[in-house]
């Protein structure tokens, strides 16, 4: 894993290794699909899966702030970034009852310049990050920002949004503290009755909250722990994602205009329409 390598330079010479097994990985799909005769649609769609995996393990590689058109949905940590549970910690209960949570369901209306999107949140299978963005929502954080990231070829991808900064480095500040909000990764494996905490799962595990069309999730940095704010809709079903990235609920209306938005686009203003007392504070 990135990270565990005594030199950094090591490491990401490793990731670049990767990237060309991803490069050769898309040319042998390419050939065997050809020789198949599958639709050109499905095999770009495998192709591009390939680049896209390759350029997620490639993100720590770089010291810019800047985003390629192809890397995963990624929001650059401050300094300061610190997670706020973590697998070691002493009691998992204990530090999650210091998180704001969503019990059960709530709905959120989107605004755009072109009409309004409905998105259900699942607290029942992301309480902790479906309860963050609820919070943050009711908060009226999101009001006025933009949409800094969106990625529609060669294939659509995701628009990413909300943060302060406009650029994809920025976080929630809580007034309360005046530090930077984070929340650890949360997914809940299929047949599981509790959300894992603070880890990616095995490529073997399957979350039950998946990377359909329509899905809303965090974006993050490196740092399984670092999300605070950001969040992308999937533009596509993404299932490379799954499992190392949070979904917390799913677009029920106006998925045709999440589709048109464009960089840039900007969050007129974001209200919970329905089960605002599902949003439960910190004691």
């Amino acid at each position: 894993m990135l990270g565990q390598s005594q030199n950094p330079r090591d490491g990401c010479s490793a990731l670049r290794r990767n990237h060309l097994l991803g490069f050769g990985l898309a040319t042998a799909i390419f050939t065997t699909q050809k020789s198949l005769k599958v639709k050109k649609t499905e095999m770009l769609r495998l192709i591009l899966s390939c680049f896209l995996a390759a350029s997620i393990l490639l993100t720590g590689c770089s010291n810019s702030s800047s985003v390629s058109a192809s890397s995963s949905p990624t929001a650059s940590p401050s300094a300061s970034a610190t997670p706020t549970v973590s697998p070691a910690a002493n009691s998992l209960e204990s530090a999650l009852a210091k998180l704001v949570q969503l019990k059960g369901k709530a709905t959120v209306e989107l605004k755009l310049k072109s009409g309004i999107v409905k998105i259900e949140l699942d607290g029942d299978n992301a309480p902790v990050t479906a309860g963050n963005f609820a919070d943050l929502v009711k908060r009226g954080v999101y009001n006025g920002l933009t949409f800094h990231r969106v990625v529609k070829e060669p294939m659509p991808f995701v628009a990413q949004g909300g943060d302060p900064l406009g650029n994809g480095t920025g976080n929630f500040i809580d007034p309360a503290t005046s530090q930077a909000r984070y929340i650890p990764l949360e997914i809940l494996p299929e047949k599981e009755k509790k959300p894992v905490y603070g880890e990616i799962l095995e490529a073997t595990q399957k979350p039950k909250l998946r990377h359909n069309k329509g899905a809303i999730a965090m974006a993050r940095s490196q740092s399984p722990n670092s999300a605070s704010c950001q969040f992308y809709f999937a533009l596509d079903d993404i299932y490379f994602l799954d499992g190392s990235y949070a979904v917390f609920g799913y677009v029920t209306e106006g998925m045709d205009l999440v589709e048109k938005i464009q960089m840039g686009d900007r969050i007129e203003s974001m209200t919970i329409t329905e089960g605002e007392q599902n949003i439960k504070q910190p004691a």
